[in-house]
């Protein structure tokens, strides 16, 4: 009897571990499920904002890729237009240099260039000016930059009355201009700007110069031939003249003024006339009505450069 109670509580015991063995088995089936959901639920999560993230970054990406095509568009359009610009400002120098190469090729008749040089002065230069004025003839002043820092308002005037503002270097002593070519550019670059002050255009720019003592021969050859290229690179003319009156070498007279002048024209009908307006070549502007009524008498027809740039 005992045996039999025992075998019966054993197998009772037997069932309730077999049923807490199922019971922990399920609770443990439960938090496994709970655990895997959870882990499923954060991969799905990280899934979706990787994704989003992408999409911002695709979307970023494309809108950074269009806003940098755009701008390398409006850089391209604007390297465009200044190539444009500089192609055209290149085209307009070779054109005005090869107007002022072929100054002296002109077939529409007699023509004839005033041109002064050395000045602007007060002594001089003004009595010039009325001259003009009075038979309303343009010339053109090749100005040195020093005297066109002293006298600018001349400068000024000649420029609003119509004349060419020309350019012949700052100091117009040999020994400073003709070290280099550098030299030169730079004596040509700093006149440029004291008209440019003077006129009150900073666009100005007149794109011709006159070589004191001329463009060619003398001790300085060597300097002034690099200088010739040089300029010419830099969109710059030179210009020099077929006659003088020898002003600036001692006459001293009207009647010897007038007869240099007809003599070095040599019957021309394309003249580049030299004179200076330097404070002592009084006798300049006393001969200049002379002058102008011998030429007007000859035919001529009075220009300056800007009507070499109109055609």
């Amino acid at each position: 009897m005992y045996k039999i109670e025992v075998i019966g509580m054993r197998k009772k015991r037997n069932r309730i571990i077999l049923f807490i063995s199922i019971l922990l088995i399920i609770c443990i089936l439960i938090f496994l499920g709970i655990y895997l959901k959870s882990i499923y639920d954060k991969t799905i999560e990280v899934s979706k904002t990787e994704k989003n993230e992408t999409t911002e970054l695709n979307s970023s990406s494309i809108t950074n890729t269009i806003d940098e095509a755009k701008e390398n568009n409006e850089e391209n359009q604007k390297t465009e237009v200044i190539s444009e610009e500089n192609n055209k400002n290149e085209e307009n120098s070779n054109k005005f240099i090869d107007s002022v190469e072929n100054i002296y090729n002109g077939t529409d008749g007699k023509r004839v260039f005033l041109t002064f040089d050395d000045g602007p002065t007060e002594e001089v230069t003004p009595h010039i000016l009325d001259i003009l004025d009075k038979y309303n003839i343009k010339a053109t002043f090749f100005v040195l930059g020093n005297r066109v820092k002293a006298n600018p308002e001349i400068v000024k005037r000649a420029y609003e009355e119509g004349h060419y503002i020309a350019n012949h270097g700052y100091s117009h002593k040999y020994k400073n201009i003709y070290k280099s070519e550098d030299y030169v550019l730079d004596e040509y670059n700093k006149t440029e700007e004291a008209i440019r002050e003077a006129i009150g255009d900073q666009n100005y720019s007149s794109n011709l110069f006159r070589f004191p003592g001329g463009s060619h021969g003398g001790p300085y050859e060597k300097i002034k031939k690099k200088s010739r290229k040089k300029l010419k690179e830099n969109g710059i003319a030179y210009l020099d003249w077929s006659a003088l009156t020898y002003d600036a070498e001692g006459a001293d007279s009207k009647e010897e003024i007038l007869n240099n002048l007809k003599t070095t024209m040599n019957g021309w009908d394309n003249v580049v006339i030299l004179m200076h307006d330097a404070a002592d070549k009084e006798i300049t502007y006393e001969t200049l009505e002379d002058v102008i009524k011998y030429l007007q008498k000859k035919g001529y027809k009075f220009e300056n450069i800007y009507d070499l740039m109109e055609e």
